[in-house]
């Protein structure tokens, strides 16, 4: 059960949409129900004891005064990762009571409440005035709000009141909202208190479910300011897109920077806009919601193409081997998405949280529960692997935390209506103003269409079942033209209501049944689930000639481990393509695969002439791939062979081992110094330095030139461009040498920049590369020496993409 907070009122009496909570609602299926008890079971454990002996704990604890030692860990916001769990393991507790987990945390809790200062404060590495952390946190509280001070209260909030509703204790509650009180004097628009966004947003959305817990209006004003704050620029502070803070928020139109901020930015002022019955405000995230999804949406549901700040390029830049679809950014997506939905009633918002759940979430997480993926690539060349930590362990803490939430996104109600959002086999217990009602799902769904809803009102009475037609159903895979069904768009709907089918009233992409219900009336929904191909707009350029699959809610990829060969990016699967669904029970704890006809493009050694091998490959859930091992992954197939990316023979560079660098020797041909599709090496966060890549030969090497393929492209916090300079070394012994009588170092871009030199056999090469330096730093270097640079001009980065030794 969820407890409540005293007798204070309730201030959702004026939401009109409310989901209806996860604990009300219990899945029984074959997807979801054992992915939920995996996160149980094994995720939170795991995910538990990795703060254990990665020092999470040892932190609060030393903050405490309980224990002596060094704060450990890499990060400001490293404290932020038991507040995740505490989040996830409590949501669990509220749905099966585990005793054992119930006294873990409040050991926890404990350690946590030692740590907090006398008047709130609390940030551990602060705290414990860890100086080696100074770049983050600077040398006393508040100092560097992009530290994540905020951000770390933020998620205190939600992890205290995940406990406080699971258990009715308040032992986390109260230390949440003593740091809250602090939070609110510290931070608004008074003579003395400091002006200043949240940096990392997340703490909009916690102090609305303080306030929700509370009834206390301070926690919406606050969590108000914030979002007011964002781009005012107090203090003549310069903009900062990394976090939103770039422009006010009803200025805003597009969405940059950092995704995961993003999402969770736009979560809170959706939450503050609904309680606030502010339209102008919920208008201004709507225009940025039509940016995301009209330009910057991945097809799994994932947002942010760019590495560099983890966030988002320009409009329609929608690479695939380098997108970075971190999986919190999917998450802080849907949790966005379901605001919108509650905001609006709108079904095109849930259609965005249900692709995200099937492919983009999910796939951050191993089906064993113990690995994760912290970016979700869409095409990969057999080096990404999940790994069980990171050192920025942001995502399993926050995959924990929402897998154990998952129920809470099926219905929702307002006075008349019962919305179903999701289909997944099941129970809910649902409220409305005048009566309860039992609703119990019969599906297969995503594997099949078919759903049979029993109704089982306590009182017979008049309500409107509201069923969301998908829109991978109603011909729209997602709700812009971003992208489009090449066959098959729409797919047939049948509804009907003890046995008798009835014409749909559709109301916001809700078929709507409004009847006077009785206790075991029986709602059929039958969806047809064809295999459909997908193709993006003409704008978004890497995927011209390409297609990808999907089939119902889940986009599919191939992986090379079920396909005849390795190599994967010269497969073609044709427009017009045979292509069948079937269930396989013993791969990936069962799964719907596709199999179909492809041909292989190869190109004959001695005539160069192309040549098609035809073969049936096997495709798979996107979300499952990387449960067998390591292999190359691809989710957008070329239609035609002028598209294919042949496979290269071995060449010296590619055997080689990259050393200090990745990305150079994969043997992806660049379109431009600006191609970020395929992987390439970059500088990041150094600029105006000189820097190095190299390669180390299993064996001695002959070589006699190179050729550089130099990346050139603008961030919105850096600019990278070719070096200023550049010299090529080999590896003599243990020394460095400068190859001998080297051609011109090219720094030209859109091409090979080829260098010549005498021939030396080695076992190593470098690039030295000068990062280039505005032109007062170049005058200063050179009268007073190379490394006399002015820090306050920073100058620009670079990077590689593709590196040749011949």
């Amino acid at each position: 059960m969820f407890f409540s907070c005293g007798n204070k009122p309730d201030p959702e009496t004026n939401i009109s949409i409310r989901e209806v909570p996860f604990t009300e609602v219990h899945f029984t299926d074959n997807f979801w129900a054992p992915r939920i008890e995996i996160n149980r079971t094994v995720s939170i454990p795991s995910a538990f004891h990795q703060c254990e002996i990665n020092g999470r704990f040892d932190n609060f604890a030393i903050a405490g005064g309980l224990m002596q030692g060094e704060h450990k860990g890499d990060f400001s916001f490293d404290d932020t990762d038991p507040y995740k769990i505490i989040e996830g393991a409590s949501y669990s507790l509220a749905v099966k009571y585990d005793p054992e987990l119930d006294a873990y945390l409040d050991s926890v809790i404990t350690l946590i409440a030692a740590a907090q200062e006398p008047d709130g404060y609390l940030t551990t590495c602060v705290t414990n005035k860890c100086t080696r952390l100074s770049g983050w946190w600077g040398s006393s509280r508040w100092e560097k709000i992009n530290s994540h001070e905020l951000y770390n209260s933020g998620h205190l909030y939600e992890a205290a009141v995940a406990h406080y509703k699971a258990t009715g204790k308040r032992s986390l509650l109260d230390v949440a909202l003593k740091n809250a009180d602090l939070v609110c004097e510290t931070f608004g628009l008074g003579e003395d208190q400091i002006k200043y966004p949240s940096g990392h947003p997340i703490i909009e959305m916690a102090l609305v479910k303080l306030y929700h817990v509370t009834g206390e209006q301070k926690y919406l004003k606050q969590a108000r300011y914030f979002v007011d704050e964002a781009g005012r620029l107090s203090n003549g502070r310069k903009p900062g897109i990394y976090s939103q803070d770039h422009k006010p928020v009803l200025e805003q139109d597009e969405i940059v920077g950092h995704a995961v901020r993003a999402g969770y930015f736009y979560s809170g002022v959706a939450d503050v806009a609904v309680l606030q019955h502010d339209d102008e405000l919920l208008n201004a995230v709507k225009c940025v919601w039509d940016n995301m999804a009209g330009k910057k949406l991945y097809i799994i549901g994932g947002i942010g193409s760019r590495p560099q700040g983890e966030g988002f390029g320009p409009d329609y830049e929608l690479n695939n081997f380098n997108n970075y679809c971190e999986t919190c950014a999917s998450i802080a997506n849907v949790y966005w998405n379901h605001r919108m939905f509650l905001a609006t009633g709108e079904a095109k918002y849930s259609d965005v949280v249900e692709r995200a759940l099937y492919n983009g979430v999910i796939a951050g997480v191993s089906l064993s529960g113990d690995k994760f993926f912290y970016d979700n690539p869409m095409a990969s060349h057999g080096v990404h692997e999940r790994e069980e930590w990171f050192g920025c362990a942001c995502c399993p803490g926050n995959v924990t935390r929402f897998m154990a939430s998952i129920p809470g996104y099926a219905y929702a109600t307002d006075k008349k209506n019962i919305y179903v959002n999701l289909y997944v086999e099941g129970d809910a217990a649902v409220e409305l103003e005048d009566n309860k009602i039992e609703l119990v799902q019969k599906t297969n769904y995503p594997w099949e269409g078919d759903v049979e809803i029993t109704v089982n009102p306590s009182n017979t009475g008049e309500f409107a079942l509201m069923l969301r037609m998908p829109g991978w159903a109603t011909g729209n895979p997602v709700p812009s033209p971003l992208y489009h069904y090449v066959k098959n768009a729409g797919s047939e709907i049948k509804i009907s209501v003890n046995g008798k089918e009835v014409k749909k009233s559709m109301d916001k992409g809700y078929a709507v049944i409004n009847r006077e219900w009785k206790s075991g009336d029986r709602v059929s929904l039958h969806m047809d689930m064809p295999v459909k191909r997908v193709q993006t707009c003409a704008e978004v350029s890497y995927d011209k000639g390409l297609l990808s699959m999907e089939r119902g809610p889940v986009v599919y990829a191939l992986e090379s481990v079920d396909q005849p060969e390795e190599f994967l990016f010269d497969v073609v699967i044709p427009r017009d393509a045979e292509i069948t669904s079937g269930y396989e029970e013993n791969i990936l704890n069962g799964v719907t695969v596709l199999t179909g006809s492809a041909v292989r493009i190869e190109k004959d050694k001695d005539s160069e002439t192309l040549s098609e091998k035809p073969f049936t490959f096997k495709a798979i859930p996107y979300s499952t791939w990387n449960n067998r091992g390591k292999g190359q992954l691809v989710v957008f197939t070329p239609e035609t062979k002028e598209f294919a990316i042949l496979k290269p023979e071995p060449t010296i560079a590619s055997r080689a081992q990259q050393i200090d660098g990745y990305g150079f020797n994969d043997q992806f041909e660049p379109k431009s110094s600006g191609d970020i599709n395929t992987p390439y090496h970059y500088w990041w966060l150094k600029s105006g330095t000189e820097e190095s890549v190299g390669y180390q030969f299993d064996q001695p090497e002959t070589v006699s030139g190179v050729e550089v393929y130099w990346l050139a492209f603008e961030h919105y916090d850096v600019i990278y461009k070719e070096p200023e300079t550049w010299k090529l070394m080999y590896k003599d012994g243990n020394d460095w040498k400068e190859v001998k009588n080297p051609s011109s170092y090219g720094t030209e871009l859109d091409k090979y920049n080829k260098v010549t030199f005498d021939s030396v056999t080695t076992t190593g090469l470098k690039i030295v590369a000068q990062l280039q330096r505005p032109e007062a730093d170049k005058e200063t270097a050179e009268e007073k020496g190379p490394q006399v640079v002015d820090v306050t001009r920073r100058g620009y980065s670079g990077g590689i993409i593709e590196w040749k030794v011949f």
